[in-house]
């Protein structure tokens, strides 16, 4: 009789789908298998969209989001959860009631608030419900410079108030917290990693030159969740992840596809 062999690491992701497939949950499936590992989704909300902006959203209904979520823990071996685009209040006390059974599994949240182009996923109210019922049961956390002044409630003008910021919300929710510096100004992107008791760590490397940026917290995050399904402890993941991102953007920066920016990891 065949021995069995062992699946590769799965990752469930939790997203919005982008029918441009830049981000959301084409971006999370391309990265998470270029890595090795299966994917696995749920889909949060139906987007029209290309790489000048999103031209109409649906959510889906928080009853069949919570189905896909438990359909998935059931079904496979899944190792890291991460999640991005959440559709609101009841979008969030779904997700949180099912990811609290199983606490164990590492969580990625990338607080995504609203799109580049200015349309808005969560309102002040579905921010509360954000930090009071998802972030709490995250591994990591990754906000961009917006998203964490909008998390700390002040502008983050300087490296000390990034790292201010990191370990304010790092105590807060018991996690790790990265700031990503993409939003920043620099020749360099400099992210911030902070952890539970005050430690912080610069993540620095050279900015790329290139329009094909959508989708790069996506790609992210997700390479971020399936190296922690590996086993791997936060900050080499993050650091692994960062190079994986860094070699699609510097691989894909010449290629035209079209109006707006091209999604930062094609495949």
């Amino acid at each position: 009789m065949a021995k069995a062999v062992k699946p590769p690491p799965c990752v469930l992701t939790i997203a919005g789908s982008d029918s441009g497939g830049g981000a959301g949950i084409q971006a999370d499936a391309r990265t998470i298998q270029a890595l090795g590992g299966y994917a696995l989704t749920a889909i949060t909300a139906v987007t029209a969209q290309d790489g000048r902006g999103i031209a109409a959203w649906e959510p889906v209904a928080p009853r069949l989001l919570a189905a896909q979520l438990t359909a998935a823990l059931a079904g496979f071996p899944v190792a890291a959860i991460k999640t991005g685009l959440l559709p609101g209040a009841a979008a969030i006390r779904a997700i949180a009631g099912v990811l609290r059974r199983h606490p164990r599994l590492p969580l990625v949240v990338d607080p995504v608030l609203g799109s580049t182009s200015g349309t808005r996923f969560l309102l002040p109210a579905d921010l509360r419900e954000l930090r009071r019922r998802l972030l709490p049961l995250a591994t990591l956390v990754t906000p961009n410079r917006p998203e964490a002044e909008a998390l700390c409630g002040r502008r983050l003008r300087t490296d000390a108030d990034v790292a201010a910021a990191g370990r304010e919300l790092a105590a807060e929710w018991n996690c790790a917290v990265l700031i990503k510096g993409g939003h920043a100004a620099g020749r360099r992107c400099r992210d911030c990693l902070a952890v539970p008791g005050g430690r912080v760590r610069w993540y620095e490397g050279p900015r790329v030159a290139t329009r094909n940026t959508h989708g790069t917290g996506c790609v992210l995050s997700a390479a971020i969740a399936l190296e922690l399904a590996r086993g791997r402890q936060t900050g080499p993941a993050v650091a692994r992840a960062r190079a994986f991102l860094g070699r699609a953007l510097r691989g894909n920066r010449r290629i035209r596809w079209g109006g707006g920016a091209g999604p930062a990891f094609p495949g």
